[in-house]
């Protein structure tokens, strides 16, 4: 149940979004599902329209700058609909925890700043790997002579030995929180349901099972 004075900030990620809305009245519902109920006070929003590429996506935000400045003045906690609606970048969501403002993200209520930061370093490592397997696997395809864009997806195929190595990086990324989640006694069935719960995907952006939890740990 929310509580206390809360200005929201929205974002979407291109002009033509932010023209049309799309996306804009999902999160402005997430953010009043989350505060329905208890005793709080929406003091205003700032709506963002702007790219989330970039390290220094703070300097290029003014409106979430001005959210910022704002809670500062009056005392409110700033939230978003999701997490991902700010950045997929460690320094970014590093270096916001460090204003001093807190925030809330709807989806993700229960968070502390530990587990924020660590949700934005399988975001970004995330992001990243999208960008390094579809790099991949034009080179693959270009090796073995296909004429790219001239059949369609069907030949862009990573080999077998760039996937092992992609699986195995993920595993490290992850070795840390599992291994956190020893540490503290959880089953394997108690780790996947706060991976899922956190937000953190699988390697392949889905939700967390049991084969899947056991593969990661099978490589460390």
């Amino acid at each position: 149940m929310a509580n206390g004075k809360f200005i929201a900030y929205y974002r979407v990620s291109t002009q033509k979004q932010g023209q049309s809305g799309l996306g804009l009245d999902a999160q402005k519902q997430a953010v009043l599902n989350h505060l329905n109920g208890g005793d709080w006070e929406l003091l205003g929003d700032f709506v963002e329209v702007e790219t989330g590429k970039g390290s220094d996506a703070l300097d290029r935000r003014p409106q979430l700058k001005a959210a910022i400045d704002a809670c500062k003045k009056q005392g409110a906690t700033l939230i978003i609909a999701k997490l991902d609606r700010l950045a997929r970048n460690v320094h970014f969501i590093s270096g916001l925890l460090e204003t001093g403002v807190d925030f809330v993200c709807a989806d993700m209520p229960q968070a502390n700043k530990v587990m924020l930061q660590m949700y934005s370093v399988m975001a970004e490592w995330e992001r990243d790997q999208i960008s390094v397997r579809t790099k991949a696997a034009l080179a693959a395809a270009k090796a073995r002579g296909v004429v790219l864009g001239a059949a369609g997806a069907a030949n862009l195929k990573p080999n077998i030995e760039a996937r092992q190595q992609t699986a195995d990086n993920f595993a490290g990324k992850l070795k840390g929180v599992i291994d956190g989640m020893v540490a503290r006694g959880l089953s394997q069935r108690g780790m996947i349901a706060e991976l899922n719960q956190l937000g953190i995907k699988t390697a392949r952006g889905g939700a967390w099972s049991l084969v899947q939890l056991q593969r990661v740990m099978s490589r460390f």
